[in-house]
């Protein structure tokens, strides 16, 4: 990635490395509005953490009510769920504890893989609260990393910081003036790039099944129509106005065709098959090398 940025911020938080440059220095006080807002979403949406709502909706059925912001990224789920057909599920929480990516991050798979519980026979969303009939893992990893990537630029951006760029780990959000040129990391050899890709006042979302990778095969992208990791897509990256858009469009490109995701918003993409295809946009600015 190059950009003019003058400060840069680094901090690990979610479990993942975050980067932002900004043409100003980040004072003391913001930097601590932007940890304290990080946290709050992580004790809503971790299920890593015992004091989080979702652990607790693992635990005890019920109505649970959720922050006001909550609604975008559970009508995300929503409408990725319908575009693949079921293979998108903000459900698939005790499939990956199943294959091993649990709390105690044990990377042991403990049972068979079973198919994920379908949305209507497991919860019902409101647009406020979530109604269990029984305990459900819930886990946000397709769009909730992208959504505090917004959520952290909101923040900035409300201290009056216009030129920023928030990276995520791979999901990133560039605001204000310029051009981001951002590399996009072969899936098999992270010292290469398969092409780079220029952005302005959007996000970039990166997923691909060599991260997390653990026993035989085994890796994070879960297929919820049969709790097991995905095969044919390698890895995919997308463009779009928000990084919560961005993120779940990179998880369902996975599992279904961009014609079929058209309708969720505009968006450019690439992705790379595991026989080595790659598929692209043909709107997609900058080059690719393969």
């Amino acid at each position: 990635m190059s950009t003019a940025r003058a400060s840069r911020l680094e901090f690990d938080a979610i479990g993942t490395r975050w980067q932002i440059d900004t043409d100003e220095p980040i004072a003391p006080a913001i930097e601590a509005s932007l940890h304290a807002r990080i946290n709050e979403f992580d004790r809503v949406y971790s299920r890593f953490r015992d004091d989080s709502l979702v652990s607790r909706i693992a635990r005890e059925p019920g109505r649970h009510e959720f922050p006001a912001d909550a609604a975008p990224l559970f009508d995300l789920y929503r409408s990725l769920y319908d575009a693949t057909d079921g293979a998108v599920s903000p459900l698939v929480g005790r499939a990956l504890e199943t294959l091993g990516y649990d709390r105690a991050y044990s990377l042991r798979q403990q049972s068979a893989a079973q198919p994920v519980p379908a949305w209507n026979d497991s919860f019902a969303w409101d647009g406020h609260a979530l109604d269990t009939i029984r305990p459900v893992t819930i886990d946000v990893g397709a769009a909730g990393k992208g959504y505090l990537v917004d959520i952290v630029s909101e923040v900035l951006a409300g201290q009056g910081i216009r030129n920023r760029v928030v990276d995520a780990s791979g999901d990133l959000l560039h605001s204000g003036d310029g051009t981001l040129r951002v590399g996009l990391e072969h899936p098999l050899d992270p010292t290469r790039v398969i092409g780079v890709t220029e952005i302005s006042n959007r996000a970039l979302c990166a997923s691909a099944s060599n991260r997390r990778v653990w026993g035989d095969g085994l890796h994070h992208v879960i297929d919820a129509l049969t709790g097991l990791p995905t095969r044919s897509v390698i890895a995919t990256w997308a463009i779009a106005p928000t990084a919560l858009l961005a993120d779940g469009l990179a998880t369902a490109l996975f599992f279904a065709t961009p014609e079929r995701l058209s309708a969720l918003g505009p968006f450019s993409y690439v992705r790379m098959m595991s026989t080595g295809h790659v598929e692209y946009s043909p709107d997609l600015k900058g080059d690719l090398f393969l």
